[in-house]
């Protein structure tokens, strides 16, 4: 399949053709956080204090969600195995408990230790053996979690990780801020979690960029959004390669079996208005490969839209995106 080359940046690509009438001014934030590299676009008169409080917003999260952070509410539940949440970390573990329940656990914020096992947590790479997968394995299970009020308990030795919807409900949340800030137009970029508020300031769709997953530098696809997130999982984001072997281990870790994720999957974007949603699924479906993650957007069509890049490069969209989604390249459309 021939690729669609970036000529200039992926974020000149995403602003162009957005007008220079006044309320058409953009500023733009950048910051790291949340283990990736964050930029912030807002447009219009409000945007400066919109941006201040969406950054804020942001931080605020990573300050009460990071694994990374040994004073993180997340940390300290972790370490202690019972302990009170605030609002917005209690109700993020509550929307990834319904995430577990509706993918049958396919989405599974306790996968922490395998994290830790195979060394994507710190980048100390280890490739387990069985004996250490089996003990990891005995430790993951979101179904050993308990809540009552506002107090979180951790059965049986687990640990969780919400970095798998994190973004997307950060991203979610500046959008919203944004918009109470009188914000009308924004593109916010966290990483692979694009979220657009409203469109462009001339009126039209925001043109989102689909990642090649072989070529740096290249789109494979390009879709028309306004209003929505566009939120992409692949196995080309976080990988080692055993020394020893060759063998290629991908970071998207499959809870069922405690390796890597072998679907036939290369890349899998969420189409959605609900950037935590589009997050957790991005993952989900990844695992599933594309028989599974088609019956289950024909389930759940009413909440998303789906575009899957399969391991020989095969491009796969569902049907709602058959007028707003670009390729040079085939692209096979998924009834419902």
């Amino acid at each position: 399949m021939r690729k669609i080359l970036i000529v200039f940046t992926i974020l000149t690509l995403l602003l162009s053709g957005c007008g220079s009438r006044e309320d058409g001014a953009a500023s733009t934030r950048y910051l790291t956080t949340m283990d990736t590299v964050m930029t912030l676009t807002a447009y219009g008169p409000n945007r400066e204090d919109g941006l201040d409080k969406a950054q804020a917003e942001i931080l605020a999260l990573n300050a009460a969600l990071s694994t990374g952070l040994s004073d993180s509410e997340i940390s300290r539940l972790n370490e202690s195995g019972s302990a009170a949440l605030s609002p917005e970390p209690l109700a993020l573990l509550e929307r990834a408990l319904e995430l577990y329940v509706s993918t049958d656990g396919l989405f599974d914020p306790s996968v922490y230790p395998l994290v830790k096992l195979w060394g994507f947590y710190d980048k100390n790479y280890h490739v387990p053996t069985a004996a250490e997968l089996g003990e990891a394995l005995s430790r993951v299970g979101a179904d050993h979690i308990r809540i009552s009020g506002n107090t979180v308990t951790l059965e049986d030795g687990r640990q969780i990780d919400l970095g798998g919807i994190g973004k997307g409900y950060a991203s979610q949340r500046a959008c919203e801020i944004l918009r109470e800030a009188g914000v009308s137009s924004a593109l916010l970029s966290l990483g692979g979690n694009v979220q657009c508020l409203g469109s462009k300031p001339d009126g039209s769709d925001w043109n989102i960029g689909i990642r090649d997953p072989w070529q740096e530098g290249a789109l494979y696809a390009a879709v028309k959004v306004s209003d929505q997130a566009v939120i992409t999982s692949g196995g080309y984001e976080r990988y080692f390669e055993d020394p020893d072997t060759g063998v290629v281990y991908r970071h998207i870790l499959d809870p069922r079996t405690g390796r890597p994720a072998e679907s036939g999957l290369t890349s899998v974007s969420i189409v959605t208005a609900d950037g935590t949603l589009g997050d957790g699924l991005s993952t989900a479906l990844y695992i599933m490969g594309l028989e599974e993650a088609t019956a289950f957007w024909r389930a759940h069509s009413e909440e998303f839209e789906m575009i899957l890049i399969t391991d020989d490069g095969t491009l796969y969209a569902t049907g709602g995106l058959q007028n707003r989604i670009s390729s040079s390249g085939k692209i096979h459309f998924l009834s419902r």
